[in-house]
């Protein structure tokens, strides 16, 4: 295994240079993010605050992510019944880093600065609620509340990445890979249910200044195996990984870190299914598409090239104490993205 840098000492982010204080995985997001010492300027900086939220029959994400000059807020509908997704996206320029919170832990409410839609993601000691209110959805309207709850004791998955290339590129990252949801959306006449032993939350928080250039590979799922709640975390493909990877299986609540995964998938295509194996064969998953999703941006300075898919997993996965899980259809997505922002 690789060299696998666990972070268990609570520091700042950042030294007065704006360099990182530490490189490495943690359980929980333990690092002050002391914005004040960020090593670069407004424009260069990225923060988001991502949720997705899952059931076998439908599915709702909601977005904000904050790139200094550009605001985007969006959310999408997932109908795994009808294989189909839907939704909305706005921009707001010249933002300047101020919209998102600066901790993942404390509580906070965020507005989506729109008059298009109203949406808000906010933290209530230890849930995190969403809230979304598009009265021109489809033509019918879209309006809900769900309510996730984060276990405080679960371990999560967080990331303190650094770049060869410059000391004061970073990305901070915190996920949370299962979370029960309750709640409802109502689209028109029609009302969607979350119930808290079928219907799953993600979370992802990140902060970072990378290269104008990015290439990621991502991956979550969830869901119960014999009773337990079982997650797993995958992803590679931008920053220096010599100190860690951001790849674990979550058992009852406890991190079971692994080294290197690899996504294998014929040309990037979301519509085939994708497979995933690790080096120390600790993890050996396929991915067979519900709904894939292709999405290219090009506005210049502004390139996305997106291929992602939500679908069901299955193969088998191993603990630290050598245990083997087999993993049967459990709901998740996987991504590969190509960004110049």
């Amino acid at each position: 295994m690789g060299n696998q840098n666990e972070i268990t000492e609570s520091t700042d982010l950042f030294n007065d240079d704006g360099s990182l204080f530490q490189r490495g995985w943690a359980k929980k997001p333990i690092l002050k993010y002391n914005k004040d010492k960020i090593g670069k300027g407004w424009s260069r900086i990225k923060e988001w605050d991502h949720f997705s939220v899952l059931n076998k029959d439908f599915g709702f994400q909601l977005t904000i992510g904050d790139i200094g000059y550009l605001t985007q807020m969006s959310y999408v509908w997932l109908d795994f019944k009808e294989k189909k997704r839907d939704g909305k996206s706005l921009m707001k320029f010249f933002t300047k880093s101020k919209l998102l919170p600066l901790n993942s832990l404390e509580d906070s409410e965020i507005e989506f600065p729109t008059k298009k839609f109203k949406a808000t993601i906010s933290r209530e000691k230890n849930t995190r609620v969403l809230t979304i209110d598009d009265p021109t959805f489809q033509d019918k309207g879209l309006k809900g509340k769900i309510v996730l709850q984060d276990d405080p004791k679960a371990d999560n998955t967080v990331v303190v990445t650094g770049y060869k290339e410059d000391p004061r590129l970073f990305y901070y990252n915190h996920k949370i890979n299962y979370m029960p949801a309750k709640g409802s959306l109502t689209i028109g006449d029609k009302s969607y249910s979350f119930e808290p032993g079928t219907s799953y939350a993600l979370m992802d928080w990140g902060r970072g200044i990378w290269p104008y250039k990015t290439h990621w590979l991502w991956g979550s799922a969830c869901g119960l195996v014999d009773g337990v709640p079982v997650a797993f975390n995958i992803g590679y493909g931008f920053g220096d990984l010599s100190t860690h990877t951001e790849n674990i299986i979550f058992y009852d609540g406890k991190a079971h870190k692994f080294d290197e995964v690899e996504f294998h998938h014929e040309d990037r295509d979301p519509a085939k299914p994708w497979k995933f194996t690790s080096n120390d064969n600790r993890f050996n998953m396929t991915l067979d598409p519900i709904i894939p999703h292709r999405d290219k941006l090009n506005f210049g300075l502004i390139y996305l090239n997106s291929s992602l898919l939500h679908g069901l997993y299955s193969g088998e996965v191993v603990l630290d104490n050598g245990e083997k899980l087999k993993i049967e259809n459990m709901l998740g997505h996987a991504e590969d993205i190509y960004w110049r922002w």
